[in-house]
């Protein structure tokens, strides 16, 4: 009988960990460099100089040195590029990542047919920025391609009997139906302004984050603690992301039908609070963990969310304040942006087989993220310093994704640390 226990001992320590259980499924291809061994490692090696590279053009564009008319619409394709240009690419690696890990037993998607998507990504990059040459419909035909891809391969949650995670499939199936609506607007189709279009591909994008996070929360949170031996665990509560995406998706509906209704404003401070709520789940029973830097970086999404909604919510019910697209960007650069940097940071340090690192960069990403969105959506009250405060806004947030190719680049070309393959 003692044989028999200490046998079973023996393999259940050799039993491999749940969070490695889909890398047992790895392909057999063969001469995979490290750069095509798993879904985010080329797309973190495009996105972050990407991000750099956008900033820059899109300073040249608005300065008239660089002559991009975007179709007599400036505005409107900036403002679509930094939603669906970098969200196809955030979803793709969070997707390639996350699917073989939610579903073990799923061939994780590597090799020849990764660069082939990959390419599809940077074809539709440059589409857009040479739109005035090739056609609003190339670019709608590479762009909507790829979020059809995700859509097949995310196929496995939406089918799960169980359901588990189908809610990023259906979020996705929204937003693809938005991007489809946005281009039949831009392309005579339908009667929609591109930019009111584009306020609700905002709402679906904060959706799709919100459910993201709560995967993310749940892996990174308990990583964390189980590294720093906290004997405690940590549980996203669904009902409050079900709150939050319900204020979101009202917030979204009314704003579209009936943007000068001041019971929009009312909306906006229920879906902050609601959104403001989720950092209640860093509160653990046992342990404080809202000293750890990792728990600070995630709770700052929601704030920035919430700082957003809840500041548009004053500007539609203070006459006096005109700043709603300024406070957008708490959103936007805020949220958005920091649920971009913080899971390329997560993924890249977990899936190259090392432990979540808090270091001088990792601090100084996330602060100059959040300096920038400060800097850029404040600047109602800062009028005098408006030209100074746009630039200023777009070098800082740029500086996070330079020092990120300098930290992780080295991680992203070279095998796992850990020695599994991918």
């Amino acid at each position: 009988m003692a044989n028999e226990l200490h046998k079973n001992n023996i393999e259940n320590k050799e039993q491999p960990l749940h969070a490695t259980n889909h890398y047992m499924y790895y392909p057999d291809e063969k001469d995979i460099p490290p750069y095509l061994a798993y879904g985010f490692r080329p797309i973190f090696l495009l996105l972050a100089p990407y991000m750099v590279i956008s900033m820059i053009l899109w300073g040249l564009v608005w300065s008239g040195i660089l002559a991009i008319p975007f179709m007599n619409d400036i505005l409107t394709w900036h403002i679509y590029e930094m939603l669906f240009g970098i969200l196809t690419a955030g979803v793709m690696a969070f997707l390639t990542t996350g699917i073989p890990e939610l579903f073990p037993g799923m061939v994780p998607f590597v090799g020849r047919r990764l660069k082939i998507i990959v390419i599809l990504w940077i074809l539709s990059r440059i589409s857009f920025w040479t739109i005035d040459i090739t056609g609003i419909w190339l670019t709608a035909i590479l762009n909507i391609g790829m979020l059809l891809w995700l859509l097949w391969f995310a196929k496995d949650a939406v089918l799960d009997p169980l359901q588990r995670h189908a809610s990023l499939g259906y979020s996705l199936i929204i937003i693809l139906a938005v991007e489809v609506w946005f281009f039949a607007s831009k392309l005579g189709y339908a009667s929609t302004d591109g930019l009111s279009i584009l306020t609700v591909a905002v709402g679906t994008i904060v959706i799709l984050i919100l459910l993201a996070l709560r995967r993310v929360n749940m892996e990174a949170v308990n990583e964390l603690m189980e590294d720093k031996g906290i004997d405690d665990i940590y549980i996203s509560r669904p009902p409050l992301t079900n709150l939050a995406i319900f204020c979101v998706s009202i917030f979204t509906i009314v704003e579209f039908l009936y943007p000068q209704n001041s019971a929009l404003g009312w909306i906006g401070l229920a879906t902050a609070a609601s959104i403001l709520a989720l950092t209640s789940d860093y509160i653990l029973k046992e342990k404080f963990i809202l000293n750890q830097a990792y728990v600070i970086y995630l709770a700052l999404i929601p704030i920035m969310l919430s700082l957003g909604y809840g500041l548009m919510a004053w500007d539609i019910l203070n006459d006096n304040i005109y700043g709603l697209n300024h406070f957008r960007h708490f959103i936007t650069s805020g949220g958005i942006g920091l649920s971009y940097l913080i899971i390329m940071i997560i993924i890249g340090y977990i899936h190259s087989g090392r432990h979540l690192t808090v270091n001088i960069y990792t601090n100084m990403m996330v602060f100059f993220i959040v300096l920038a969105t400060l800097m850029r959506s404040l600047i109602p009250f800062f009028e005098s310093y408006t030209s100074e405060l746009y630039l200023y806004s777009s070098i800082f947030w740029s500086l996070p994704f330079i020092i990120y190719i300098k930290v992780f680049y080295s991680f992203l070309l070279n095998p796992r640390a850990d020695g599994i393959k991918g």
